[in-house]
């Protein structure tokens, strides 16, 4: 999406998890686009929701802006940031009217629990923004934060499933290992890229997740914020099991889903996590088929999970140790992580009936189903994959491992690092 040309025809908002880099694209933004980037945070400054308090009139509230900033907000000329604006439910409001009625002003606006703001009743009507979600940096953006930006070009050039050089493949298996313990959250990524220092890294990571748990207590309903901890603090133990299907009673021993679905979709909303669902019946579209009862949940960041873990920082150096941890618990985690930023708006995996094979993933590109299989490893045997194809029989059967590229009839072996060129190799 162009920003720009979007930003004319009507606001953005930019919804995505704290501290994925919201405010500082916004600002990078307007300070390459506009004149002037006239930033207002309803955080920090909670005096800025009195401006729409009287009326949601475009004119009134521009002038009154104007005269609290000492400038006077130019249409088509500044760009008007609206920081963590769920934080004011009648400036979220005011947004339709701009759009109606004043849309030479051009506006974005970012919301770390936008999400939750806008799942409750009386959220502004749909149409009248565009939105844009983001995740933390992919595998590919680490690689840039990293210095290494020659390795996301060869990798992107890659047209044919061919093997690269082994010194390539093995540096960018290193490379991997360090994303599975750094992970995509900016601050992370550019001390680590800096310094190299896990530990210190390690520490930016726990005080990140002590302002998502903070956010619980804060903005969540009371009732909700043991069971958000609950589901929160389970995520590593679910995911460290063999079978990674989400339980209630490992939460407590009464635990019951409608007890918990509340806290559930909380924290998706949120962007904390990703709940990936069960289908045993698999038809396009996909979504019309998932067994909603039964699902995995993965974090919003593999180097989050890893800290939640409290995983030793000196794994990062032990060969491919990390890559089998808690039984693939980070190899899944990554891949989920990958293709929710890349390609899939929701992503499913597929149980047989009577729940003897199962598949990690499935994926929808064009109209078509795509089973992936992912090893933590260079074993690439599979049952489950042999049994979907025997069922389905699908055009391609996808696995990614550790292994290089290879193409053996209709099985396409993709590498962990060059999951984000996936939708090149297939029909």
């Amino acid at each position: 999406m162009d920003w720009k040309i979007s930003i004319r025809r009507k606001p953005l908002l930019l919804q995505g998890a704290r501290q994925t880099g919201k405010t500082f694209i916004l600002k990078s933004f307007g300070k390459n686009e506009y004149e002037k980037v006239v930033y207002c945070n309803f955080e920090e400054d909670p005096g800025l929701a009195g401006f729409f308090q009287r009326d949601l009139n475009p004119e009134r509230i521009i002038a009154d802006l104007s005269l609290y900033f000492n400038h006077d907000i130019k249409p088509e000329k500044d760009l008007l940031v609206f920081d963590e604006i769920q934080s004011s439910n009648h400036a979220l409001n005011a947004l339709k009217y701009f759009e109606e009625s004043k849309n030479d002003i051009h506006i974005v606006a970012a919301g770390s629990l936008l999400g939750v703001k806008l799942s409750a009743p009386g959220s502004f009507p749909v149409g009248k923004v565009n939105f844009l979600h983001l995740f933390p940096m992919t595998f590919m953006e680490f690689l840039d934060g990293m210095g290494e930006s020659r390795y996301r070009k060869m990798i992107e050039n890659i047209n044919e499933p061919i093997p690269l050089t082994k010194t390539f493949h093995d540096h960018l298996i290193d490379l991997l290992r360090k994303y599975y313990f750094v992970g995509g959250m900016p601050e992370a990524v550019k001390h680590f890229a800096e310094t190299g220092n896990g530990s210190e890294t390690r520490q930016i990571q726990k005080e990140i997740i002590k302002s998502y748990i903070m956010d619980f207590a804060k903005h969540a309903p009371p009732s909700d914020i043991p069971k958000l901890t609950q589901i929160w603090e389970s995520i590593p133990k679910h995911l460290a099991k063999e079978n990674k299907k989400f339980i209630f009673s490992a939460l407590k021993k009464s635990a019951r889903a409608r007890e918990y679905e509340n806290a559930l979709m909380w924290l998706e909303d949120a962007g904390l996590i990703h709940r990936v669902m069960a289908l045993s019946t698999v038809k396009h579209p996909l979504k019309y088929y998932a067994d909603n009862g039964c699902f995995k949940i993965f974090a919003l960041d593999v180097g989050l999970l890893g800290a939640m873990s409290q995983t030793p920082v000196e794994l990062m150096a032990q060969g491919d140790r990390l890559f089998n941890e808690y039984e693939g618990a980070f190899v899944e985690n990554f891949v989920a992580q990958q293709l929710l930023a890349h390609s899939q708006p929701s992503i499913y995996y597929w149980r047989s009936k009577g729940g003897k094979a199962e598949l990690d993933f499935l994926c929808e590109f064009s109209g078509k189903v795509y089973p992936l299989e992912v090893k933590a490893g260079i074993n690439p045997r599979s049952k489950s994959l042999r049994s979907y194809d025997a069922q389905f029989l699908p055009e391609t059967l996808v696995r990614t491992t550790l292994l290089n590229f290879k193409k053996d009839g209709k099985i396409l072996n993709l590498p962990l690092y060059a999951l984000s060129v996936l939708t090149k190799f297939i029909p």
